[in-house]
């Protein structure tokens, strides 16, 4: 019953801009850690960012200063703003979420692509 709807993916120019959000939905009674993973073709799946139930923020180095997760508790939702975007972040972006109905799960969202090029 629990799903994450996943959207802002798209295409842009090096040094562009996009704005992922994710959807927490379904009935559940507290999310912990809500945010993205990244995988490119040919590459293992990779942390992006990150964020927990307290505010805690979590980046990887490729991207801090670059991109800038948020959370709204009330809307169950995160929202990953992605400034100067280069060739090296295409990939298709998976929201991940770890959200307790009886227990703790861990769920994925379908993906969406993010692509940069010259």
């Amino acid at each position: 019953q629990v799903q994450l709807v996943e959207s802002g993916g798209g295409s842009v120019q090096p040094g562009g801009s996009l704005t992922l959000s994710c959807v927490a939905s379904g009935s559940f009674v507290a999310i912990h850690t809500m945010g993205w993973y990244r995988q490119a073709p040919g590459k293992r799946r990779e942390l992006v960012a990150m964020t927990d139930s307290s505010g805690n923020q979590n980046y990887a180095d490729s991207v801090k200063g670059r991109f800038t997760i948020s959370r709204d508790n009330a809307k169950s939702t995160v929202t990953l703003q992605m400034n100067s975007l280069q060739p090296e972040d295409t990939a298709i972006y998976y929201c991940n979420a770890n959200i307790r109905t009886n227990a703790f799960q861990t769920y994925w969202a379908r993906g969406t692509q993010v692509t940069d090029s010259t």
